[in-house]
């Protein structure tokens, strides 16, 4: 595990902390501002630091379509792509299938995007997201999950839950860098307390750096 995640205080059900990252200690609650292909458009990262900027997020998705995480890690991963010595967070790449919904076909395998790139076909798996993560290098990472909007009801909604919790256990054999990157489960369940109930035991059951 690559984080500390230390109380400082508390008051009601508010608390401040310490969250202690590879790159960067944090100081929560904060504000996280996103650099989808690795940069806060109109502020250099200097100015970032300035302001006290302590993570960004970065989206895999688009990372991994330009300028792509073999590239990326070439160069030393994000941190040094973007000149920027404190904390990272990528994402899954999933949200895309509520964003992109009209060019994602969702399977058990994974998720199917037509880039909007070039129109090519981009299958992305559990595996494939953690390998590209893996290779981006943020301090923390998230688990591929089946990202539903909240206002679906049904049998939809369950099936994305336990698609999910399926998913995170590849997601975790799939992990390469544990002890350098953090791997960070999502909730699924819509607005279904029971549903939500379930996918959060399942998580904090697999014991994972952000549980």
């Amino acid at each position: 595990m690559a984080l500390r995640f230390e109380i400082l205080g508390r008051f009601n059900r508010a608390r401040a902390a310490q969250l202690i990252l590879p790159h960067y200690e944090c100081q929560t609650p904060l504000f996280m501002p996103v650099g989808t292909q690795g940069t806060i458009k109109g502020l250099t990262t200097h100015q970032l630091e300035d302001i006290g900027c302590q993570i960004i997020l970065g989206n895999t998705y688009h990372l991994a379509l330009r300028p792509t995480s073999e590239l990326i890690d070439e160069l030393g991963g994000l941190h040094k792509f973007m000149n920027w010595p404190r904390a990272l967070l990528t994402d899954s790449g999933g949200f895309q299938m509520v964003s992109l919904l009209h060019l994602a076909d969702i399977t058990e395998k994974g998720v199917t995007f037509q880039s909007p790139v070039d129109g090519k076909p981009m299958l992305l798996t559990p595996e494939e997201s953690i390998q590209i993560q893996n290779r981006i290098g943020a301090d923390i990472i998230m688990a591929l999950d089946d990202v539903v909007k909240t206002t679906i009801t049904g049998p939809r909604i369950e099936e994305a839950m336990y698609r999910t919790l399926r998913w995170i256990d590849r997601c975790i054999a799939a992990h390469n860098r544990p002890h350098e990157q953090n791997l960070f489960g999502i909730v699924q369940g819509g607005l279904d307390p029971v549903l939500r109930d379930i996918c959060v035991r399942g998580l904090v059951k697999r014991n994972l750096p952000g549980r």
